[in-house]
């Protein structure tokens, strides 16, 4: 037996009302249980309650035995005077206030329901993936479908905070914020912190300024990543790059030393960080307000169109420097776009509705909706269990699931996990 157990059996009211009884035989009926405290103090805050013909108002808090009040030192904490009731599974001795009054105690294990006992142990005890495992396919598709979506907003809270962060930086300008998301997400997974790093290095001013030339914002990008230090390259491009690098970094007094070295290892060329650059350079050059567009956007094929375009001239025949390859646009793919709209363009619009005091998640729901459901190995095992609409909703609310629950065997706080052992 646990404690948060406990808590989730006070907290539901899962227990037979019509049999709570004080250790001294006193019958408790309760009006109120109280606000869930997660912080210092007793458990629920301002239940109300009557035991015999007395009323009470003041907190609830709750041991596996009564004797862990004092294990607790609770006896000489004022912060626990004003406790009306001492909730506990096993009732071993009889416990008082710091000014020696005594505090009626209800012992559950005798009003609780033996299956969901059974349940909470079964859930809890497994050792497999995830808990409910052998249970999952089970899931009323309802309660399922439901605490998916609760997720997603949940994640979209979680990113939030950070974009929050990057906005104060930024001094409440949300172009630089959308130019350090998206940088870093042209990043992908492997890429990523270093491109942050690269966004970071530059401030949003001097991309403003070199916007109207695509040559100055590759420069600018490529000798900020250290891409330009090599001094046997003879290619007229890459020198050009070098000269007007050379002249930007004594104009804005640039320095790199933050910037993280970039991987091209087991990538596939069209992912390399030189092609990503450059078609970042490309949308910057001609999107001179591209967070105003982004907001107005609320499909996918309008995103699609937004960013349907490739790299500069030099890389339609290059991956690297100095070495040709066929002629090939390196267009933007669809999958790639996917990416850039679930990790950077919602939460950044669901920000950016927060800041203005407006709700846009339906409208949210539905762009997510008609994205392709993520191939990762956490969602893979999820669809393995039980067949979901394969949209990206569901695949952010599975990785949330799993990182933020199932890791943490928090299934009495999940929906999923509640709705299994409440099952009879």
């Amino acid at each position: 037996m646990q404690e948060d157990f406990l808590h989730y059996i006070w907290k539901h009211k899962a227990f037979d009302s019509s049999l709570l009884k004080t250790s001294n035989d006193e019958v408790i009926s309760i009006s109120n249980l109280g606000q869930h405290n997660h912080n210092a103090g007793p458990d629920f805050f301002n239940a109300q309650l009557s035991i015999g013909d007395q009323l009470w108002a003041g907190n609830v808090e709750i041991h596996i035995k009564s004797s862990d009040w004092y294990v607790h030192n609770h006896e000489t904490d004022k912060a626990y005077d004003n406790v009306i009731l001492h909730v506990v599974w096993e009732h071993d001795t009889e416990i008082f206030r710091s000014d020696n009054s005594k505090i009626p105690t209800l012992e559950l294990k005798n009003v609780v329901d033996l299956n969901l006992i059974h349940n909470y142990k079964n859930l809890m005890q497994s050792k497999t993936w995830i808990n409910c495992e052998s249970s999952f396919s089970s899931v009323n598709e309802f309660v399922l479908n439901n605490w998916l979506e609760r997720l997603y907003i949940e994640r979209l809270e979680l990113k939030s905070e950070s974009i929050n962060q990057l906005l104060k930086e930024s001094n409440n300008n949300w172009e630089a914020v959308l130019f350090k998301m998206l940088l870093k997400n042209f990043g992908l997974k492997v890429n990523g912190e270093s491109f942050l790093s690269i966004a970071n290095s530059i401030g949003f001013s001097i991309v403003r300024k070199l916007q109207n030339d695509v040559l100055d914002l590759e420069a600018l990008l490529f000798g900020q990543s250290n891409l330009l230090f090599d001094e046997n390259i003879e290619d007229a491009y890459y020198i050009d790059l070098k000269h007007r690098y050379g002249f930007l970094k004594q104009k804005f007094n640039l320095t790199n030393q933050g910037v993280l070295p970039m991987q091209f290892f087991r990538l596939r060329p069209p992912n390399f960080p030189t092609i990503r650059l450059s078609q970042f350079a490309n949308l910057y050059s001609l999107e001179q307000n591209l967070f105003s567009k982004v907001m107005q956007l609320n499909s996918k094929n309008e995103f699609y169109k937004l960013f349907n375009l490739g790299v500069t001239t030099y890389w339609t025949t290059h991956y690297t420097f100095s070495k040709t390859s066929k002629v090939f646009k390196k267009l933007m793919t669809k999958p790639f776009v996917d990416l850039l709209i679930i990790n950077t363009l919602i939460p950044l619009k669901f920000s950016y509705a927060k800041f203005q005091g407006k709700s846009i998640e339906e409208e949210l729901f539905q762009l997510i909706k008609e994205i392709k459901i993520e191939n990762n190995s956490i969602v893979s095992k999820f669809l393995d269990l039980k067949p979901l609409e394969k949209n990206a909703l569901n695949s952010q609310g599975l990785l949330q699931l799993k990182q933020k629950f199932c890791d943490n065997n928090k299934c009495l706080q999940c929906a999923i996990g509640n709705s299994l052992i409440v099952k009879n």
